[in-house]
């Protein structure tokens, strides 16, 4: 299935059914005065996060969304029937915006949470509603409210405990393929990983947490150069980052000036991404030569206060071990969280 994160569509809801202009005409009660019912409501646009969804290829494809409008009022005070709402179903996870205004509408973080995005019109009273001591017989009655609609943003984010980042072949899609049962595509050319990855590391300990693997952020993501602009804001709802940087001979790049380029797009992209703790990784350790690279990288993150790790994904080195400190790591996050809210 293709991976899609971010459509626009149009939705509308229903318009309010008009009131009723209406006699009461019965045996014995020729005069029996205004009976003329209520319009019903229109249906609202309601937008549901389901947890089988992950991707939002379906909107893509159905771009128009229209809502039922409320019956019309009828005589002897009946009520016209309230439109059903239109249920948009989306990944857990999704963003709803306003088109026009970028204004937040819905952020559906959990399985089964919705949030009504567009109200349907209240439908018009009838005729009945408008009879006063002066005014015996209106002939008159209202007509239902339009119902509102917008152009819509919906815009995924994943959930995930952790997120990889680091440029393209930084050994992330390997990384995320040795510690999880995720199966990413992995090659040895720029942009093999070109949708979001998601696994699940289980430990020992009956603890687990999830990984998002970011398709790698070149110089210039920011701007949309790369895949980097595109995802990065499935690292945005992480609350940790693992900086993966290949630390073996045959990369003509320092270390060093990976780390910097990756940090510096994060920073210019705006938001929290900058803020957010990171890990530093040095990867494909069996076959980092003479160890030179390694060293550079480990030195300039002790000097600059970095938590660094030196990995082999195709070896299994340090694997265990960095699980296990990521684990406590996230642990520790979620209680500061906590006592904070």
């Amino acid at each position: 299935m293709k991976f899609v994160d971010y459509v626009k569509v149009y939705a509308a809801a229903g318009h309010g059914g008009r009131g009723s202009i209406s006699f009461l005409r019965e045996k014995y009660k020729p005069m029996g005065g205004p009976d003329g019912g209520d319009g019903g409501k229109g249906a609202d646009i309601i937008v549901r996060a389901d947890a089988q969804l992950n991707t939002l290829l379906d909107h893509r494809y159905k771009k128009h969304y229209k809502a039922r409008n409320g019956g019309h009022g009828r005589g002897n005070n009946k009520r016209g029937a309230d439109g059903p709402d239109l249920i948009i179903k989306v990944p857990t996870g999704t963003v709803i915006k306003n088109a026009d205004t970028e204004e937040v509408l819905a952020d559906l973080t959990s399985d089964g949470s919705e949030a009504i995005i567009l109200q349907g019109g209240r439908g018009g009273k009838g005729n009945a509603h408008f009879k006063s001591s002066t005014y015996q017989s209106p002939k008159f009655a209202q007509p239902g409210e339009d119902g509102h609609e917008a152009e819509l943003i919906l815009e995924l984010k994943l959930i995930a405990d952790v997120g990889l980042i680091g440029m393209p072949n930084a050994g992330k899609s390997t990384l995320i393929g040795a510690i999880t049962a995720a199966r990413p595509k992995i090659g040895p050319y720029p942009f093999t990983t070109l949708v979001p990855n998601l696994g699940v590391v289980k430990l020992k300990n009956y603890m687990s947490f999830t990984v998002a693997d970011i398709p790698g952020i070149i110089e210039g993501a920011h701007d949309g150069a790369g895949l980097g602009l595109e995802f990065l804001r499935h690292a945005e709802r992480t609350s940790l980052l693992l900086h993966l940087v290949d630390i073996s001979q045959h990369i003509e790049e320092s270390p060093v000036e990976a780390l910097e380029i990756t940090n510096r797009e994060l920073g210019l992209y705006g938001g929290a991404l900058a803020s957010k703790e990171q890990i530093a990784i040095g990867t494909k350790l069996d076959v980092a030569g003479d160890g030179a690279r390694l060293d550079m990288l480990r030195q300039y993150c002790e000097a600059h206060g970095i938590t660094f790790f030196a990995i082999s994904a195709v070896a299994a080195t340090g694997l265990d071990s960095l699980a296990s400190y990521v684990s406590s790591r996230l642990l520790t996050l979620k209680k500061t969280h906590n006592a904070f809210t």
